[in-house]
């Protein structure tokens, strides 16, 4: 929590309230001057880590309340939220929802509550995909304890760059009496594994490669090992259905997993000596580039973090069935469709292939740097033959000048692939690409000129 850029005004006046103080009697106790509270209070001074110290030795003053703006995703989750149809015609600006975020931080979680549980007729209604990628986005995909027992798990169990499904074959065995077995495809034709404790096995489709082998292996260590702590957290969020937390659950079941697979130190010592090369990290940790992707979200451990990664997962129609944003703050990875002019597309026809595309949002501002993103496709399973989808993961430009897949490729912001959020988001004039004109905008016909694109609009409406 001593993050010196932490503007935390609201929680700070609503402690003082709480407490029954003026702004000097506060100020006195905190050590710092009158001016300098009222300044903080107004969000026009960061709370320092001294003055964090302070609140917390002496009052009972929990520092998470500061990132209470977290548990909706921050402005980026609340500007999502505001570019519903149903707001086109206010014309609400980022600056604005930054001002009612940061001034009114509860009144924005309201709002959001609000929306997340509201039907297309007002009935409240909670869909549980969307409640848990909520969860995980306000835990920036960051489980610091199971991270931790999954390090520690790994180092008993000598996972090194050896033969990793022995030692988890070996792990099952000795600690469970569990055996492993790959059976045929017609045997387990609808499941890729499955646990048979009268047996005492479990059982692998042949289908899976090596990667998705392990993965299953370490994931019923998880979920026989680490259940309950796994369930602790999973309780503690505030879901309205179960499935919910269930796919909550599931998350966290593969995080620790993922976590097993690649401990967090040796893992991060290993992005930094390769710049971050991602045909060589899969090698050397023996995954899949899906499994990879998915890490490289959570590599958030305070003092030790590695890059701000996000992740997604879409499908030929361009729609997203995993979003994973981590610390990032690339907005356009958090829609429900992708941008046609993003080359994760073009992965498809790529099969096996890096691609990689600097690609930056049509509505930045001149000179704004975009991110570095790279894209492979993946077979859901995989299982030859299985449902294809694209994975990509992308950064920061201005972080990626090192990486691997970086080299040679120009990342000056002129030379950005401008991209919007989809269609129906996008405000971009003149794109031949495209499909559907943007939510909100009147359109323009002209009988005497047909342009490029399908659809020409101008000011909002209303």
């Amino acid at each position: 929590m001593a993050d010196d850029a932490l503007r935390a005004g609201p929680a700070i006046r609503r402690l003082r309230k709480r407490e029954n103080l003026t702004q000097a009697a506060m100020a006195s106790r905190l050590s710092i001057s009158p001016s300098y509270l009222n300044l903080i209070e107004r969000n026009q001074r960061p709370v320092s880590a001294r003055v964090v110290m302070a609140l917390v030795e002496q009052f009972d003053f929990d520092p998470r309340s500061m990132r209470e703006d977290e548990a909706i995703g921050g402005l980026d989750g609340l500007a999502r939220r505001f570019a519903d149809e149903r707001f086109a015609d206010l014309a609400i600006d980022r600056e604005e929802l930054d001002e009612f975020l940061s001034t009114s931080p509860q009144a924005a979680a309201a709002f959001a509550r609000l929306y997340d549980n509201a039907g297309p007729a007002g009935e409240t209604y909670q869909d549980p995909l969307d409640a848990s990628r909520r969860e995980i986005e306000r835990w920036r995909n960051h489980f610091a304890d199971l991270d931790r027992e999954a390090e520690e798990l790994a180092d008993e169990m000598r996972l090194s760059r050896g033969d990793i499904g022995l030692a988890l074959t070996e792990r099952l065995r000795e600690r469970h009496q569990l055996s492993v077995r790959i059976l045929p495809r017609e045997v387990l034709p609808d499941s890729l594994s499955r646990l048979d404790l009268h047996a005492r096995q479990v059982q692998l489709s042949e289908m899976l490669g090596p990667a998705s082998r392990n993965f299953q292996l370490a994931l019923k260590i998880a979920q026989l090992e680490k259940a309950d702590e796994i369930m602790s957290i999973a309780q503690g969020a505030k879901f309205d259905d179960e499935a919910a937390r269930a796919l909550f659950k599931r998350h966290l079941d593969g995080y620790f997993a993922a976590a097993l697979l690649m401990p967090y130190s040796r893992f991060l010592r290993a992005c930094d000596a390769t710049g971050y090369d991602l045909p060589v990290l899969e090698r050397r940790f023996s995954v899949s580039f899906e499994q990879l992707a998915h890490r490289l979200t959570t590599l958030q451990r305070v003092g030790q973090r590695g890059l701000p990664f996000f992740m997604v997962r879409l499908d030929r129609a361009g729609q997203f069935s995993k979003s994973f944003m981590g610390a990032s703050t690339a907005r356009f990875a958090g829609e429900e469709v992708s941008c046609p002019l993003w080359d994760a597309h073009r992965a498809f026809e790529r099969a096996g292939e890096l691609v990689v595309q600097y690609v930056s949002l049509d509505d930045a501002g001149e000179g704004q740097g975009g991110w570095l993103t790279m894209m492979r496709s993946v077979e859901g399973s995989g299982a030859p033959g299985d449902a294809r989808f694209v994975v990509a993961v992308g950064v920061e430009a201005v972080l990626a000048t090192e990486l691997a897949q970086a080299r040679g490729l120009s990342l000056r912001p002129a030379d950005a692939q401008r991209i919007g959020p989809g269609c129906i988001r996008c405000y971009r004039e003149g794109c031949p690409q495209r499909s559907l004109p943007p939510r909100g905008r009147k359109l323009h016909f002209d009988r005497m000129r047909r342009g490029t694109s399908p659809f020409e609009f101008g000011e909002r409406q209303g």
